[in-house]
């Protein structure tokens, strides 16, 4: 009997020293890049399904502009049918994810969560199916609606609608596909001002849509910067086990963890760094111009979205962000 319980034993222990060393050999080989090139792949790589666990699926399509990174989705998969969390940036690039969706599966997409309103990750939103039930934040349905009138002033050509009945969750929801449990959560105001996160408990994933944006220069247009630290501090609470990003590659659990803490500080000097030209009271304009970001300074969109983020800090202290 000992002899069993010291074969055991020692197995155990072969069995986590395997499991450690996969983990570290996945920290060596991952490059810590939102861009494609230089994380040794191909632009024909792209679009791509990620496996992510049984049934819990990433797609991603690169964003449309000069820098290549990706634009991410989730899926998840049920019994009773299919749940998505944001589209893409247009009709075609969507149907693309709907495509995929279908090798994967032969289950319906019944659900879409709105995760973000921006039109990167609505405006393709005509290509699914036309019964699906969307579930939003009413900031922004606010936000779709006004572009929606605006667009109707100016005389363009109207694209996809919010149906009527589309759900509003202000909070948080819970909702069960299949037996699979998923939450709808509000963490706060990040990147758009109704940014929703969506939740998968029994497999503590959460894709946090562009509450995180995976070695990205945080992008700062529509964003609330002190309340979206805050929604990070709700988010690295929870402890997920996966953490997937609005825009960038798909990490594994370990790295996922690391990156995410990663774009939190990068979030917190870029804040810093404007805090301190604003209270050095340095013009704007030159503020700019002045602002260190240091190792950031290197990631994904630096060089766009550092005078955007220097504004937006600049428009919260002066207490003009509402």
């Amino acid at each position: 009997m000992s002899k069993q319980f010291a074969i055991i034993g020692l197995s155990a222990a072969l069995l986590a020293t395997i499991v450690l060393a996969q983990h570290v050999l996945a920290q060596q080989t991952v490059v810590r890049t939102a861009d494609p090139i230089k994380r040794g792949m191909k632009l024909t790589d792209f679009p791509r399904t990620v496996k992510v666990t049984d049934n819990v699926y990433t797609y991603e399509d690169f964003h449309a502009g000069l820098e290549k990174f990706t634009t991410t989705n989730m899926f998840l998969v049920t019994s009773a049918g299919v749940l998505v969390a944001d589209g893409q940036g247009s009709p075609a690039e969507t149907k693309g994810l709907v495509d995929a969706i279908r090798k994967v599966t032969p289950k319906p997409i019944t659900t879409v969560v709105i995760a973000s309103d921006h039109g990167d990750h609505t405006a393709g939103n005509a290509s699914f199916p036309a019964s699906v039930h969307y579930i939003i934040h009413p900031n922004s349905k606010a936000n779709l609606d006004k572009s929606a009138i605006a667009a109707a002033k100016a005389g363009r050509q109207a694209g996809w609608r919010l149906p009527a009945d589309a759900e509003l969750v202000a909070d948080k929801k819970t909702l069960t596909m299949g037996g699979e449990e998923v939450q709808i959560l509000f963490l706060g105001r990040s990147h758009t001002g109704g940014d929703l996160a969506v939740y998968v408990p029994r497999q503590k994933i959460l894709f946090l849509r562009e509450i995180y944006l995976n070695h990205i220069f945080p992008v700062m247009r529509s964003a609330y910067p002190s309340e979206w630290l805050k929604a990070l501090d709700r988010a690295e609470a929870m402890k997920a086990s996966v953490y997937i990003a609005g825009h960038g590659f798909t990490e594994t659990g370990p790295v996922s963890q690391e990156e995410l803490r990663a774009y939190h500080k990068a979030m917190e000097v870029v804040i810093a760094e404007a805090t301190r030209l604003y209270k050095a009271r340095v013009p704007v304009d030159q503020a700019i111009k002045q602002a260190k970001w240091g190792e950031y300074a290197s990631w994904t969109l630096a060089s766009s979205q550092g005078p955007i983020a220097v504004r937006k800090v600049y428009e919260e202290l002066s207490g003009q962000l509402r």
